[in-house]
């Protein structure tokens, strides 16, 4: 497939789909809604289209490549990104309600440019993203695409991951959800760690 309109929205809609499908990414969003404040759940959305963004930049460049012909530096990355993963996982397993609801209420909240960290990281754990996208840009573009496509592919998802991320954190950082979430917080924390440390341990054995 060609340079094309087509082939653009071809591209816009698989990382859309990636970004819609259920993964550490949507926890840690959704997470960092309803227990800090929305103008760091929104920085988290950021984070998480930078890092998308990063991860078109290095498919672009072919360092995708990298991760298929030199297997240790991708069980490194993998492994590193699953340790994260654990740790995050980690975190919100053994964090108790009393910590919780004083997150909430006092000056505790995780910040935004914290927040920002956090998303873009949480972003970058999995490596095996860069190879998707290499994937894709392979099957969808020709061969030696247009210049102009090496700044508007990873600009397009920015937008793309930070516009979906930015939408789920506005709605769940609304009081209801909030709500909501206080009143459930240590199942909801138990059953998002073991979920995270779940796909942490995934990642590392894949």
């Amino acid at each position: 497939m060609t340079d094309s309109p087509v082939a653009l929205m071809t591209i816009a809609g698989a990382i859309l789909l990636g970004a819609m499908s259920p993964g550490p990414s949507f926890i840690m969003i959704a997470r960092t809604a309803v227990v800090s404040s929305r103008l760091s759940a929104l920085a988290a959305a950021a984070g998480m289209g930078v890092g998308c963004m990063i991860f078109s930049v290095i498919a672009l460049a072919g360092l995708h490549s990298l991760l298929t012909l030199v297997p240790w530096l991708y069980t490194v990355l993998k492994t590193a990104g699953g340790v994260y993963l654990l740790w995050l996982g980690g975190n919100m397993l053994f964090r108790t309600g009393d910590r919780v609801a004083s997150s909430l209420v006092g000056n505790n909240a995780r910040g935004p440019g914290r927040a920002f960290l956090t998303g873009m990281a949480t972003q970058l754990s999995n490596p095996n993203t860069a190879i998707v996208f290499g994937s894709i840009f392979a099957a969808l573009l020709s061969q030696h695409i247009s210049p102009y496509l090496y700044l508007v592919l990873p600009i397009m998802a920015f937008c793309i991951d930070a516009l979906w991320y930015g939408l789920v954190a506005w709605l769940l950082s609304a009081e209801r959800p909030r709500q909501v979430y206080m009143k459930y917080t240590s199942w909801l924390d138990k059953v998002s760690g073991l979920v995270m440390g779940y796909l942490g341990l995934r990642l590392i054995m894949r």
